[in-house]
């Protein structure tokens, strides 16, 4: 067994354009005051990190972690969500999902798709230059608007839509094997990877592929009514990320899983802030323990009441309190009968 890496935090949701939230140096100051010891960066945004020149620059990746090291901090992962979503998108999401992407590319659902391999390709060199070994992303859907059969879907529409995601993914997946890391798919509701059973249809569609893995996040799992403490026992070997992120589910006479159009602040399943949501992060920290995972405990905070920055702050303290700094004997060593295997015989009668 190993104790987890952190407390983390994903900086995506804290970025803005005043300080100390508009600058690599100053929010990695602001994170190290609060008890951060890593940072999950988003590639999307140049105010903390520059893409292309990380996966081309050595100088430049060297720059870049002398900063966070300044503030005592590592990145724990690079993320490339907004990019992973456009590998895979359906018609009825184009104009919503364009400004995800470079106006250059926008109207053009092909050349923002070849934009965004692109820097899934640049992500993979990326990580490699940083010495990381695990990637956050999205998978992209094609078959979301079908997610409830009404009406009735056509005879092999899911198959064939796995197989184009498969064939979408396969070379950037061989990208990230090259470069040692694995591609973790946040399963997370609008993606086609949203559940155990379509990650596990799309591992068969890219053969088992070894780089295929998982970002857990418990939050989507409670606002789906899903049983997130098995799928850790289900799936724990391809567990290599974990975004440490609160919900609740209270469902009433008037809506509940598919939230009736409401607001985040009216669902039945929203987001809350760390220890204010109904997860059961006793467990699931255990359940890590246990399993030896080996990555990060990175916070998402994304809640429809309180204000980020007391999230973020509660966060780090939260996370530390729950990470199991793990045993290195066993509690009852002192007990030990010393008996050793020609002792085993005898007891055995052999």
């Amino acid at each position: 067994m190993r104790t987890l890496k952190g407390p983390a935090i994903f900086l995506a949701q804290f970025l803005g354009d005043t300080a100390p939230f508009n600058s690599l140096d100053s929010i990695a100051g602001w994170v190290a005051s609060l008890g951060f010891k890593g940072v999950q960066i988003p590639t999307w945004d140049k105010r903390v990190f520059d893409l292309e020149k990380a996966a081309t620059s050595a100088e430049y990746c060297a720059e870049f972690q002398a900063t966070l090291a300044k503030h005592g901090l590592v990145a724990t992962e690079l993320s490339t969500h907004l990019q992973g979503q456009l590998v895979a998108v359906h018609p009825a999401y184009d104009e919503m999902f364009d400004g995800f992407a470079p106006e250059s590319v926008r109207g053009n659902p092909k050349a923002r798709q070849a934009w965004a391999v692109e820097q899934l390709m640049l992500a993979a060199q990326a990580s490699k230059n940083l010495g990381l070994t695990a990637h956050a992303t999205f998978s992209g859907a094609l078959l979301w608007p079908y997610l409830y059969p009404w009406p009735q879907r056509p005879a092999g529409l899911v198959e064939q839509g796995f197989a184009e995601l498969a064939k979408r993914w396969l070379p950037i997946l061989d990208a990230f094997d090259k470069a040692g890391v694995d591609v973790c798919y946040e399963i997370h509701p609008g993606e086609d990877l949203h559940d155990g059973a379509t990650f596990e249809r799309f591992l068969a569609a890219v053969d088992n592929h070894p780089r295929a893995n998982i970002l857990f996040d418990p939050s989507h799992f409670v606002l789906q009514q899903l049983d997130y403490l098995a799928f850790i026992d289900r799936y724990h070997t391809r567990i290599k990320m974990f975004h440490v992120k609160d919900a609740e589910f209270n469902p009433s006479a008037q809506q509940g899983v598919y939230g009736g159009y409401e607001s985040w602040v009216d669902r039945a399943g929203r987001f809350r802030s760390l220890g204010d949501g109904q997860v059961d992060f006793k467990q699931i920290f255990s359940k890590f323990a246990a399993y030896d995972y080996e990555g990060w405990a990175v916070l998402e905070w994304e809640c429809a009441l309180k204000h980020p920055e007391v999230g973020a702050e509660e966060g780090a303290k939260f996370i530390q309190q729950h990470i199991i700094k793990v045993t290195e004997r066993a509690f009852d060593d002192f007990a030990k009968s010393g008996i050793d295997e020609a002792k085993n015989r005898k007891i055995l009668g052999l």
